[in-house]
């Protein structure tokens, strides 16, 4: 297993971090806690998890696993996704920015009744509260890393800093970060603290695989100029590389695209023509170099010197074994060239300012 520096920070973690979304949801208690061990015995010491998952359900399963076990590994949790509001309290409001394009809004997620305007977000108030439930969730009196979800538009980034500084002071998190957000974001955030001397985010966690490679334009540059570790999800395409999937056939039951919500709706957008011709061409490219297109896709996102782990999960062992197996390939240019050009085909060179 190779282990690589957080950023600047003295923070060291596995390349393979073991993403743990679908543990009691597709995948029962049962084989998530052997899969957790699995991982473990496989010298794996960085887990991410979050509150939303399966409504903190995720986060209970892996206290379970971890039991024992905690100060060797780096938990990293997350707070602040937008959550379902129940019926009472009205319709959800999207408080982005209506002057800046996205590709579409964040799709709230379930999580049971009685959940109101102050139970998502990243006010003071939320992250207070959400790192308390995540703690007691997990068992464990840390977390070493705390990341924002997700932006939220109506809550300034000084107060969410202030108070993930205070979190970091009081003990209760290590190091601290954010997911899902834009590069003029996280360079806000990072001149927020240094201007008000308060503990910068170290780490982010954006989408990032041979089909999704924006970040490269201006967050990876900005990340490696400022020391910003990246640990990157999806890095399979949310399981679309793996090329098992057939275009005018339905997903198989059990996999990513078909778990309702959070399959074919969070991973829609990868279901297109373009998509899929590029993973015919990929899975060409993998296969002429005697690879596997899943441990190649793998190989490939931690090819990059700016990204510092693979954020992944798995549904049984021996898919948690091929995936780690990943984490020694080393592709070559020529490998690599190949990538580009299918990039290139896929999204054509667009007219950037600046060089």
């Amino acid at each position: 297993m190779e282990y690589r520096k957080m950023g600047r920070t003295g923070l060291k973690v596995s390349s393979f971090c073991l993403g743990t979304m679908t543990f009691g949801r597709q995948v029962e208690e049962k084989e998530s806690i052997r899969i957790i061990d699995a991982a473990i015995d496989a010298a794996v010491n960085f887990i991410d998890t979050a509150d939303i998952y399966v409504n903190g359900l995720t986060e209970e399963i892996l206290s379970k696993a971890i039991k024992g076990k905690r100060d060797s590994l780096v938990i990293a949790s997350k707070a602040g996704h937008v959550r379902k509001l129940d019926e009472k309290y009205g319709e959800q409001k999207d408080y982005g920015p209506i002057d800046l394009p996205r590709p579409r809004p964040f799709h709230p997620w379930p999580a049971g009744k009685g959940v109101g305007h102050n139970d998502m977000g990243l006010s003071r108030k939320h992250i207070m509260q959400a790192v308390e439930g995540s703690l007691r969730r997990l068992k464990t009196d840390y977390l070493d890393i705390y990341y924002a979800h997700m932006p939220d538009y109506s809550t300034p980034l000084e107060e969410t800093l202030r108070a993930m500084d205070d979190l970091v002071r009081q003990g209760k998190v290590r190091y601290i970060g954010c997911s899902n957000f834009r590069a003029y974001q996280l360079c806000k955030a990072l001149w927020i603290s240094d201007k008000l001397n308060l503990t910068r985010w170290d780490c982010i966690q954006p989408p990032f695989n041979l089909l999704t490679r924006d970040i490269e334009y201006e967050l990876l540059p900005l990340c490696e100029e400022e020391g910003v570790g990246v640990c990157v999800f999806s890095p399979m395409a949310a399981g679309f590389l793996s090329g098992k999937y057939e275009k005018h056939k339905p997903p198989e039951e059990g996999a990513r695209f078909s778990l309702a919500h959070l399959g074919y709706r969070y991973n829609q957008p990868y279901w297109n023509d373009d998509n899929f011709a590029a993973v015919e061409k990929l899975k060409q490219i993998a296969e002429d170099h005697g690879k596997r297109l899943p441990q190649f896709a793998l190989a490939w996102v931690l090819s990059n010197k700016t990204i510092t782990s693979v954020v992944c999960g798995a549904t049984s062992i021996e898919q948690l074994k091929q995936n780690i197996a990943a984490t020694e390939i080393r592709l070559t240019k020529e490998e690599l060239d190949a990538c580009d050009e299918v990039w290139h085909q896929l999204r054509s060179p667009r007219l950037f300012y600046g060089r």
